[in-house]
């Protein structure tokens, strides 16, 4: 209920009749509801979920307070079920996601009901950046259950392994550790495809001396962790160490001015002090971090073109990295809890370098 009164805090500011939310994890933030194929019609008073006949059971059991509504009948669309009940309710207004609907979508509603729709994208998303204790506790629980499973997976990384097989077990290990069974794809990379930032896992076969990116995180009733280690099989190379602790300075760095009043342009600043006079800032990634919850990158976000500023409250992940094209990459990626005099770390694992 908290989280609609919010929306319905802004349709009063602004003079709305009621708002069309579409975007999944915002349904989700705005009712509970864990499934998928539905919407919701929120207006000042009243509220409907529109969803159809797979989802009607289940909606009893999560939605209760809401007005169930199967829009999927025989010829119809979600634009027949919103056209009708604007004709009924009398809505002369509709706020909805323009940063999500589809233009299909768009254009049967304005076709089927004369209501003005009115830009509201990313509204009911800055709403989520502040996170209730209770969304702070699952996702302390879904780093947890991270944590272990990297913990589980180190004895795993062997010469002859493939990327692919070591994605499957970390993401098993996850789910055996507590997740939810909705893993989001995770990256475990190795060798030279560590400079790759978003590579995704192949039939690579680990070799000696590889480092190994692992970028994963998992979801506790829908919140979602979010962690990069980078570890080496065998003995790293001076090369190797080098780049790794300018790294785990860069890092370090960027979180010792986290916390509530900190711009983020300063906190991307603060990433590269380290590497001043190196060969190294060429190698970096302006986009350093980012908001999480119910979606892996929420806003805001931490890099150098934006001006906002962290709040206590905020879930945050800092992920700067030293990213060299044909030889690897490093990063280490930590989930704060941002607090007004600091942070707390949410991440267990330590930062230094793991030789296997």
């Amino acid at each position: 209920m908290m989280n609609e009164m919010k929306i319905r805090a802004y349709l009063e500011k602004e003079n709305l009749d009621a708002f069309f939310i579409a975007k999944r994890v915002n349904v989700r933030f705005t009712s509970g509801w864990t499934g998928d194929d539905s919407f919701i019609l929120l207006t000042k008073d009243e509220q409907f979920f529109l969803t159809d006949p797979r989802y009607t059971e289940q909606a009893d059991i999560e939605v209760p307070d809401y007005e169930i509504i199967n829009w999927r009948l025989p010829g119809k669309t979600v634009g027949d079920t919103v056209a009708r009940l604007a004709e009924e309710k009398k809505i002369k207004t509709i706020a909805f996601e323009a940063d999500y609907l589809t233009y299909d979508m768009y254009t049967d509603f304005n076709e089927k009901t004369s209501a003005e729709f009115i830009q509201a994208g990313g509204v009911i998303d800055k709403m989520r950046a502040i996170k209730s204790p209770q969304e702070i506790q699952y996702m302390r629980n879904a780093c947890e259950i991270s944590c272990r499973a990297f913990n589980r997976i180190l004895d795993d990384i062997k010469v002859g392994v493939t990327e692919k097989e070591l994605a499957a077990k970390l993401s098993l290990y996850m789910v055996q550790e507590g997740a939810d069974t909705q893993p989001y794809g995770n990256i475990l990379i190795s060798g030279a495809n560590t400079s790759l930032l978003h590579g995704i896992p192949s039939k690579k076969a680990v070799e000696y001396g590889d480092f190994v990116l692992m970028d994963f995180g998992c979801q506790y009733n829908g919140y979602m962790s979010d962690m990069t280690r980078t570890v080496v099989v065998g003995k790293a190379s001076d090369k190797q160490r080098e780049v790794y602790e300018y790294e785990k300075q860069s890092l370090e760095a960027a979180e010792a001015v986290m916390k509530n009043g900190a711009a983020v342009r300063d906190i991307y600043q603060a990433s590269l002090k380290p590497l001043e006079g190196t060969e190294y800032p060429q190698y970096t990634y302006r986009n350093i971090g980012h908001s999480i919850g119910l979606f892996v990158h929420e806003l805001p976000y931490i890099d150098e073109q934006y001006d906002d500023v962290l709040e206590t409250g905020m879930v945050m992940t800092i992920e700067p990295g030293i990213y060299i094209p044909d030889w690897g990459g490093v990063r280490i990626e930590d989930q704060v809890l941002i607090t007004d005099e600091g942070y707390e770390n949410m991440i267990s694992i330590s930062h230094d370098l793991i030789e296997l």
